[in-house]
C-alpha cells in the first residue's frame, strides 16, 4: 500500500536547499526504481512511483516539524484539527491511493505480455496483500477516480468530492489566479478538518515559484512551531502529477474583498490600529529573520474569521458590515526574498510599490514598510492611495500627495527618462496631469476627523512613506508609535524572540 512519504527530523533541519533536497531524493528513487525484487507489490509500488505524490506534513507541535490577491481569496474558514499523527490518520477505506487505482486499469496491457505463470502468481499475491470485504470495496469504488488531465492553461481538471493524495477531499473551490486555484478540502488524515489546498498550474515557471514559497514556508515553520508570528500556517506540501499543491490553515475572507463587499466602506479606526500593528508584527518576524515579503497588499492579508455583524444604515439606504475579529494572518510567500538571494529589480504590485523599486534604486525591508504604509491608508479611507498603471504618472501622484522627490534619489537613478533639469518631467496641463491634480491631494487632507486619534495614525503613515529608505521608519520604531499606545498588550499581540536566524 502506498503510503506518503515522510522524513526523519535530520533530513528537514539539514542546512542544503529546497531544491538540492527535492533533486537528490528524486535521484534516489530512480535508482531505486532500477533494482529488482521479487515482490509484485514493489513492482507496482515503484511502477506508479512516477505518478505517486510525494508529500510532508507539519501535524504537530514536534521538534521535526517544518515549521492572495483579490482573484482567489472567497470564502476561506479556520477549524481545528486532530494534532495525532501516523497511522490513526489512516481509515482503513483510504488504504488504497488514487495513482493505484489507475494502474490497476491499465494492468491489462502490462499482463498481457507476460507468461500465464507469472500472472498466476501475480493474482495470487494481490489477492493476499490487498484483500477487501465486498463492502469495502463498492466504498473505494464510489470515490475511484478517473485519469489526471489538464487544461489548456494547465490547471489540473478535478470536480467536487475528488480526492487527491487518498487525503484530500475537494469539496468546493475558492478561488482562481494566474498561479492556479484554491481549493477547500476535508483533511480525512486530520480528523475531517478543513483546509485550504493551492494546486499551482502544471507550468514550469510557477511550480519554481511555488518550490520558492514552500522553501520560505518551511523556514518559517522551522523558526516558529507554535505559529504565533501570524504568517499563514503550512502543513503539508507534494507534487500531484506534476502540479505543487500546498495545504495551508483555512482562513476568511482577506481584508480587500471583505471591504469591496462592504461596498469600500472604510474600517472603523480602533480596527484599523489593531489590523495595522498585526501586520507590522507579522512583517518584522520576517525582517528580523532577514527576509523581505515585497507582495504586502489588502488581498495578501486575510482575517482569520470573516464573519460580521449587520446594521442598516438609513442615511446611505444600506446594509453595512462590521467584522467581528480582526485577527489576521500575512499570506501568500511567493515572492518572500532573503538577504542573500537575488532580488528582482522589479518588485511589488504597482499600487503599493515604493520609489526605490520604481527608480531601480536596489531594495531591502524598507519597500515591505512603505507598502503596509499604504495598505493602512487604505483601511482609513477605504480606497486605494496610488490608482495609477503608469510610472511616470505614479510619482506624480507621490509628488502631489506627499512633496517632491529627494534631489539625491533623482540623481542616482538610472531612470532619468522620467525627470527633465533635476524635476519630474511631467505636464499638469495634460489629461493626465488633470486626473493626478483633481484625484491626488496632500495626505493630511484625507483626514476624515480632527481627532488627536487620527492625526496619530496620519503621523504614522507619513513616516512610512518616507521617500528615503534610510530614513523610513522601521517596523521595531513603528510598533513604540503612539498611535497603539491605547492597545491592550495581550499574549496575542506580544512581540516574539528573533535571536535566531532562519536565513540559511
Amino acid at each position: 500500500m502506498p503510503h506518503s512519504r515522510r522524513y526523519r527530523s535530520s533530513e528537514r533541519s539539514s542546512r542544503g536547499s529546497y531544491h538540492e533536497r527535492y533533486r537528490s531524493r528524486k535521484h534516489k528513487r530512480r535508482r531505486t526504481r532500477s533494482r529488482s525484487s521479487s515482490s509484485e507489490r514493489d513492482r507496482r509500488h515503484r511502477r506508479e512511483d512516477s505518478y505517486h505524490v510525494r508529500s510532508r506534513s507539519y501535524d504537530d507541535h514536534s521538534t521535526d516539524r517544518r515549521a492572495y490577491d483579490r482573484r482567489y481569496c472567497d470564502s476561506y474558514r479556520r477549524n481545528d484539527y486532530s494534532r495525532e499523527r501516523g497511522e490513526a490518520y489512516y481509515e482503513p477505506d483510504y488504504h488504497h491511493s488514487y495513482e493505484y487505482r489507475r494502474s490497476r486499469d491499465r494492468e491489462g496491457s502490462y499482463r498481457s505480455c507476460k507468461s500465464s505463470r507469472r500472472k498466476h502468481r501475480r493474482r495470487r499475491r494481490r489477492s493476499r496483500s490487498f484483500s477487501r470485504s465486498s463492502s469495502q470495496r463498492s466504498r473505494q469504488s464510489s470515490r475511484r477516480a478517473k485519469s489526471v488531465e489538464d487544461d489548456d492553461e494547465g490547471h489540473l481538471i478535478y470536480r467536487v468530492g475528488d480526492w487527491l493524495q487518498e487525503r484530500y477531499e475537494i469539496i468546493s473551490t475558492l478561488g482562481e489566479g494566474t498561479f492556479g486555484r484554491v481549493v477547500q478540502c476535508i483533511d480525512h488524515r486530520r480528523g475531517g478538518a478543513r483546509v485550504a489546498l493551492k494546486i499551482i498550474k502544471n507550468v514550469e515557471k510557477y511550480k519554481e515559484a511555488a518550490r520558492l514559497e514552500i522553501n520560505v514556508l518551511e523556514k518559517i515553520n522551522e523558526k516558529d512551531p507554535e505559529n504565533t508570528n501570524l504568517c499563514v500556517r503550512m502543513f503539508d506540501w507534494f507534487d500531484y502529477h506534476g502540479h505543487m499543491c500546498i495545504s495551508f490553515e483555512l482562513l476568511g475572507l482577506s481584508t480587500f474583498d471583505f471591504l469591496k463587499d462592504n461596498n469600500y466602506l472604510p474600517y472603523p479606526i480602533h480596527q484599523v490600529r489593531h489590523m495595522a500593528y498585526q501586520v507590522c508584527q507579522a512583517v518584522k518576524f520576517l525582517h528580523d529573520n532577514k527576509l523581505t515579503h515585497t507582495d504586502l497588499k489588502p488581498e495578501n492579508i486575510l482575517f482569520v474569521n470573516s464573519d460580521y455583524e449587520l446594521s442598516y444604515n438609513l442615511e446611505k439606504k444600506r446594509d453595512e458590515r462590521s467584522v467581528k475579529s480582526t485577527s489576521i494572518r500575512v499570506v501568500d510567500f511567493g515572492s518572500a526574498t532573503f538577504d542573500h538571494e537575488h532580488h528582482s529589480t522589479i518588485v511589488s504590485t504597482r499600487h503599493y510599490r515604493a520609489p526605490e523599486v520604481i527608480l531601480e534604486l536596489g531594495w531591502s525591508q524598507p519597500c515591505d514598510v512603505w507598502s503596509i504604509g499604504c495598505i493602512i491608508f487604505e483601511y482609513y479611507v477605504g480606497f486605494t492611495l496610488f490608482q495609477t498603471h503608469d510610472n511616470r504618472e505614479h510619482l506624480a501622484m507621490m509628488e502631489r500627495i506627499l512633496g517632491p522627490i529627494p534631489s539625491r534619489m533623482i540623481r542616482k537613478t538610472r531612470k532619468q527618462k522620467y525627470f527633465y533639469h533635476g524635476r519630474l518631467d511631467w505636464d499638469e496641463n495634460t489629461s493626465a496631469g488633470r486626473y493626478v491634480r483633481e484625484n491626488c491631494k496632500p495626505l493630511r487632507r484625507y483626514l476624515t476627523s480632527e481627532a488627536e486619534d487620527h492625526h496619530r495614525l496620519f503621523d504614522l503613515i507619513e513616516s512610512m512613506l518616507e521617500y528615503e529608505p534610510s530614513k523610513r521608519i522601521t517596523l521595531s520604531e513603528a510598533l513604540k508609535h503612539p498611535f497603539f499606545d491605547v492597545l491592550e498588550m495581550e499574549p496575542s499581540t506580544k512581540l516574539w524572540d528573533s535571536s535566531r536566524d532562519i536565513s540559511r
